[in-house]
């Protein structure tokens, strides 16, 4: 006659139908949090590692520019390359405030702008001393510091969401384990009877935990990487700004894989935490 198997330990399908759903929606969470902070983080390093050595030159006394030509002229060997902003790039930046009837006026008034790339952040600081006599100088560094910090702080609370995730994790399997071992209250006394050891009863837990966080953690992560994709396909149809910047290089992938595998290792740690809780108090 064949034999039933043992219910030492096992979760009853509501119960493990729960975890799984927790779990993976836990993990898609987590996935996206980091994923996206790494993606605006890489961004913000790109970003403002591309303008060191761009700054523009903003003229706005006809008389000066000359001066500041001579200027820009002199320091040739420290320029990498100089554009003077035509009249229509002007025109086409400024189209929101100066179109309409008055547009015609309001070009006069408009300032002559060179933008200049150097060479190095030592020359850029160099020759802007000098131009500064003349006319503003404003390094894009400088111009786009508002964009850098909104950046920053868009990682930072990317980060706050993600520690909060890991701590919803924790306490979710904390409950579970804790959950089970009540549940099957009867046979923790009738193998502690036995002279069953706690690491035993500790495994039995901690296995079944793997298994159903193998399963979540793999779905959760399935369904995070193609989303994580589309925006990063998003953001680079923006194809200017801090947007198109954002990116995952292959060592972000691997961080990302890496966190799966991290929430299963907390899992398994927080159910031997908590299963040892318990037998100590039934002891």
């Amino acid at each position: 006659m064949k034999m039933k198997k043992p219910i030492v330990f096992s979760l009853f399908r509501d119960q493990s139908v729960f975890m799984t759903a927790v779990m993976g929606i836990m993990t898609f969470l987590a996935v996206m949090a980091l994923g996206i902070s790494i993606a605006i983080g890489t961004g913000v390093v790109r970003w403002n590692r591309q303008w060191d050595t761009f700054a523009t030159v903003q003229v706005t006394n006809a008389d000066n520019v000359k001066s500041v030509r001579r200027v820009l002229d002199d320091n040739a060997e420290k320029i990498e390359s100089v554009r003077e902003i035509s009249n229509e790039e002007m025109a086409g930046l400024m189209r929101p405030w100066i179109s309409g009837a008055g547009n015609g006026a309001l070009m006069k008034y408009l300032p002559t702008m060179f933008e200049v790339r150097f060479k190095t952040s030592a020359d850029m600081r160099a020759v802007g001393d000098s131009v500064k006599k003349n006319a503003r100088f404003i390094t894009h560094n400088e111009a786009l510091r508002p964009s850098v910090s909104a950046g920053w702080k868009m990682v930072a609370i990317l980060v706050v969401v993600l520690s909060l995730i890991i701590a919803t994790i924790g306490i979710c399997v904390s409950f579970i384990a804790r959950n089970t071992a009540v549940l099957h209250k009867r046979e923790l006394e009738i193998l502690n009877q036995v002279g069953a050891s706690d690491s035993f009863i500790v495994r039995q837990m901690q296995t079944i935990v793997t298994r159903i966080c193998v399963v979540a953690c793999g779905c959760g992560f399935l369904a995070a990487v193609p989303i994580l994709a589309v925006i990063l396909m998003v953001a680079h149809s923006a194809r200017v700004g801090l947007m198109a910047m954002l990116s995952i290089s292959g060592a972000g992938w691997l961080v990302l894989i890496m966190m799966p595998i991290a929430i299963i290792l907390f899992a398994i740690f927080v159910t031997k935490k908590t299963t040892l809780k318990i037998l100590n108090s039934e002891q």
